[in-house]
């Protein structure tokens, strides 16, 4: 069986050993960390940065984790909402005046937060390159019209909900979403976890293994519908992932670098009641609101359906039927990279890894760790 390294209470060895099974398989290199109750019992890593398999995954390695920002991104602004410095109801358009244009006076900023506001993606022409461009891009997504009623249904926001929820912040905070993460976020956490990637940090990098091709033939769909607007503005590419003007660009939705112990350092503090390591970032009330349903159906974009919280998924899913029943809030990253969050059990369980699975949310790889956790527990 594959060597697996790092430290597990021994309840799970389980999840351990499902991890050296897939090393063996599919995976090949990742990390799994669990925190049951506010203790880390599971902090697992193995397998190789490189397809060459010339390079071990060690515990500092750091991988893109695609949407999986999209859960810190959720946070950065929930603080800002716990604050009393943002209204989770309040139009977009009170912080961001632009934002109001072409039909968009109603979209509230739950809307964006929940994947409901019409704006899942930008207007062609637009490349991928595009994005790393702040200021025009963002100019962009508030200039154009909404690609369906706002608040009616989601449409997953799949590549630029980052720039969106940045935007909000920026105009509320001043800081750019990049820095306000590192400075209010991971700095006072402790975790090893950054919008992008810092040049000092290229050296630690597992590149992305690009997955198969998206299961869903654009071509055959209507050019108008949501989702072949979502996927083509821009087209996704996923090998851009190892380049130095991705990993220099602020995408809260896309371009988040970690491990499994780094999202788990921050995004534990929503299964712990707010409060992680001392450091207190949302009350009760602010997270109850997470748990409101925002939209329940076939998503827009991604076809399959999902329940849609303020900022993450929520449990029950169809889309990903082996997370437990409960006060569940998740969401993951292209290829398979999972972020849990339950707060019935006080159970936070991170998975990331550098060759992806195909589709979008989960994998045969994250269930078969979701698996052997719960049964633990």
């Amino acid at each position: 069986m594959a060597e697996v390294h790092g430290t597990f209470d021994d309840r799970f060895r389980g999840v351990r050993d499902a991890f050296a099974a897939q090393l063996e398989g599919d995976e090949l290199g990742g990390s799994i960390a669990v925190d049951v109750d506010g203790e880390t019992v599971v902090d697992v890593w193995g397998g190789w940065r490189d397809e060459a398999r010339t390079t071990p995954w060690t515990r500092d390695t750091i991988v893109n984790v695609w949407s999986t920002t999209k859960t810190v991104t959720a946070l950065a602004v929930l603080t800002l909402a716990d604050q009393g410095r943002l209204d989770l109801d309040a139009p977009v358009a009170e912080y961001w005046p632009e934002f109001a244009a072409n039909g968009k006076a109603g979209v509230l900023v739950r809307h964006l937060m929940a994947h409901t506001s019409g704006v899942a993606g930008w207007d062609p022409p637009f490349a991928l390159e595009d994005m790393y461009d702040w200021e025009t891009s963002v100019a962009r997504l508030a200039a154009q019209a909404p690609w369906w009623e706002p608040g009616t249904a989601s449409g997953y926001h799949a590549q630029d909900q980052g720039h969106l929820l940045g935007e909000v912040l920026r105009r509320v905070d001043g800081r750019s979403l990049k820095r306000y993460v590192a400075e209010e976020l991971a700095g006072p956490l402790g975790a090893d976890f950054q919008i992008g990637a810092r040049p000092e940090d290229e050296g630690r990098i597992a590149p992305v293994v690009p997955p198969p091709p998206l299961p869903m033939d654009l071509a055959a769909l209507d050019p108008a519908s949501p989702m072949v607007r979502c996927f083509t503005g821009p087209v996704a590419d996923a090998s851009r992932a190892n380049t130095p003007e991705w990993r220099a660009a602020d995408m809260g939705a896309l371009n988040g670098h970690s491990n499994a112990r780094g999202v788990l350092d921050v995004m534990r503090v929503l299964s712990l009641g707010g409060e992680a390591g001392g450091v207190r970032l949302l009350s009760e009330k602010t997270i109850d609101r997470v748990f409101e349903v925002q939209a329940d159906g076939v998503d827009l974009v991604l076809g399959v359906p999902f329940r849609m919280g303020i900022g993450f998924g929520l449990s029950p899913s169809a889309a990903v039927p082996y997370l437990p029943e409960g006060r569940v809030a998740f969401w993951g990253g292209w290829g398979g990279s999972l972020i849990v969050m339950d707060l019935d059990r006080r159970v936070t369980t991170s998975y990331m890894m550098n060759r992806m699975a195909p589709g979008i949310v989960g994998s045969p790889r994250s269930e078969a760790y979701l698996g052997a956790l719960y049964a633990a527990l």
